[in-house]
């Protein structure tokens, strides 16, 4: 009993002094702070969520929900000057894309956005053995995209189903390529790419998400892209922006 007096007049001493010499206490040191994460050629790889003409296309069926967001953030014109960065720097490039086939048309239950996204029939193709009608269709590559992830050094993963990379091999790919480190943008803000963020964390990997390189829907006066940048800076080992990226992969030649 005596100890747990002579520790509890110690705490309030303690408390006294701090009060006197201003020194912070924990909820003022609550501040974030970056980690800043180190990228190197051998373990970085630049990954990509659904670079898709169903988001990014005129044409798209979720244009009219991210348009604003896009044009804000110039994140076709971002997503673009990653992927040449990174194939001018030899940075390994690992597109995750996200494909529907009839069968997925079935599910007996969904969330709101898979909901949207079935009904409007996005991202689907005829199966996942045939090409037909994929060219040029809402789950193809933009075009403008196509010179960096068409060609045999690109790996475009299996595709996931939802928002994360849980049902894909994104997360194999990676490991089987030594990869640790990870430069993460595509879109949508606060869905898929948020997703792969957190999954990506949870399986030890350092992830900086480009934040300009994204962009989120608006519906129903909800602004997935603000959102999203709040558990970015929270999640995220780092947070960059398009130009503070390209500087770094320069920096590693």
């Amino acid at each position: 009993m005596e100890n747990v007096k002579k520790t509890i007049i110690l705490f309030y001493c303690l408390l006294l002094f701090m009060s006197i010499v201003n020194v912070p206490t924990f909820a003022e040191e609550g501040a974030l702070t970056s980690t800043f994460m180190e990228i190197n050629l051998d373990h970085t790889a630049l990954v990509i969520t659904d670079p898709q003409n169903d988001f990014l296309s005129h044409d798209g069926v979720a244009w009219d929900l991210v348009k604003e967001s896009v044009k804000a953030n110039h994140t076709i014109e971002n997503m673009e000057k990653l992927l040449k960065s990174a194939k001018q720097n030899n940075i390994q490039t690992f597109i995750s894309p996200h494909y529907y086939f009839p069968y997925d048309q079935n599910w007996i239950f969904e969330g709101p956005v898979e909901k949207l996204m079935h009904d409007t029939k996005m991202y689907l193709r005829k199966g996942p053995l045939s090409m037909e009608g994929f060219i040029g269709s809402g789950a193809d590559f933009l075009d403008q995209f196509k010179p960096y992830i068409n060609n045999e050094k690109s790996i475009i993963v299996s595709p996931h189903k939802i928002y994360g990379p849980e049902s894909n091999d994104l997360v194999l790919q990676l490991r089987k390529h030594g990869i640790s480190k990870v430069i993460l943008a595509g879109m949508s803000a606060n869905l898929c790419v948020e997703s792969h963020l957190r999954e990506l964390i949870e399986n030890g990997f350092e992830v900086a998400v480009v934040y300009d390189a994204t962009a989120g829907a608006t519906i129903d006066g909800m602004d997935g892209y603000q959102s999203a940048l709040v558990n970015y800076k929270m999640i995220a080992n780092d947070v960059w922006s398009t130009d503070e990226t390209l500087e770094k992969i320069k920096k590693i030649k």
